[in-house]
């Protein structure tokens, strides 16, 4: 159990939902995928599952009492202070601290979200005077949004604009301040409550749908654990401690070795001819499907992209692109995997 904080139930502990955990393992060894959205019903253990992943994840080192966790080296990743104190040959004062997990809550406004200037203090003390919001506490880190698609379209695309380009900028009345806001976004939803539109689904990297499990054994089997883990924690998670350590170690690998693993050009032109014949709008398509199977090889721990790796993350990472057809009985998911097999059977 963390010190200081009440014990979180273990991600190598959750039971099934493989499609969940694979997507959301693959942003956390390649942010740029894009993020995860997760549709799926009530009580499947969406949140469990992603507080499980931040909880497991290896410390992030980062500049003492700064907001933003600004990285100690990476200039992508620093606040403007940050980086001006580096630039003037200052020394840092570093500190460790566990990545951040920052809950969106429904009714948050543009201002809780983004941050707030305060401009009395910069008009009469010519002092930039910046209150950070939850982007800036997720830099480094997971945003988890539950209910997205109840949340305000505008504040989505403020959300997916910084996922993207891994920084938030907020301007009033002339002043203007930018500060780092590389973080996986995460959202997850109800179906029954209604779409997220189009053009924002087609944001997300990747789109994961969980079912609640049906095999009567798997159910006892998840209940019997959840009580075990409410009744005895310390214990619960002792249990599973070595298999924790072994899944941090294999993910802090795969981040080391993403950068060496090849695709062949073959699979790439393969991958674009099923995005082509799907009907797939741009290119968002091609490029996260490319980069989810070079973080599923560095996952696996090979250096070289196979046609199985493709198989297994293309439905994840195109099934939220297709058009929606009412007339059309296969499953959008289904229907990615039909092609996939068409197109990549010679290989």
């Amino acid at each position: 159990m963390k010190k200081n904080n009440r014990p979180i139930y273990p991600f190598t502990a959750i039971v099934g939902q493989e499609e969940m955990k694979l997507a959301l393992l693959l942003n956390i060894v390649d942010p740029k995928i894009g993020g995860v959205m997760i549709m799926g019903d009530r009580g499947t253990g969406k949140s469990t599952t992603i507080r499980a992943l931040a909880d497991l994840l290896p410390e992030i080192q980062i500049v003492a009492n700064d907001p933003f966790n600004s990285h100690p080296k990476d200039i992508e990743l620093m606040s403007e202070n940050v980086r001006q104190l580096k630039e003037a040959g200052e020394e840092l004062l570093l500190a460790q601290k566990k990545v951040p997990m920052i809950d969106l809550p429904l009714g948050a406004t543009e201002d809780r979200v983004c941050g707030t200037i305060d401009i009395e203090k910069a008009l009469t003390e010519g002092i930039k005077a910046f209150e950070p919001g939850l982007l800036a506490q997720a830099n480094r880190g997971i945003l988890y949004v539950d209910e997205v698609n109840l949340l305000d379209d505008h504040l989505v695309d403020i959300l997916l604009d910084s996922a993207a380009s891994g920084w938030n900028t907020v301007e009033r009345e002339g002043i203007s301040i930018r500060h780092p806001a590389r973080f996986v976004l995460v959202g997850s939803g109800n179906p029954e409550e209604g779409e997220l539109r189009p053009q924002l689904l087609d944001r997300f990297g990747m789109h994961a749908e969980i079912r609640t499990v049906r095999d009567p054994i798997l159910r006892v089997q998840i209940v019997e654990e959840r009580s075990e883990f409410d009744h005895s924690p310390n214990e619960f998670l002792q249990k599973y401690n070595l298999q924790q350590e072994v899944l941090r170690q294999r993910i802090i690998n795969a981040q080391q070795k993403l950068n060496e693993v090849q695709l062949d050009y073959e699979i790439r032109v393969k991958i674009s001819q099923v995005c082509s014949e799907l009907e797939v709008d741009g290119l968002r398509g091609d490029i996260v499907t490319n980069r989810a199977a070079k973080a599923l090889a560095a996952f696996e721990g090979r250096d070289e992209v196979t046609v199985d790796d493709v198989l297994r993350i293309i439905t994840l990472c195109l099934r939220h692109r297709l058009r929606k057809d009412p007339l059309e009985e296969i499953d959008s998911g289904q229907k990615v995997e039909k092609v996939f097999q068409r197109i990549f059977s010679n290989l």
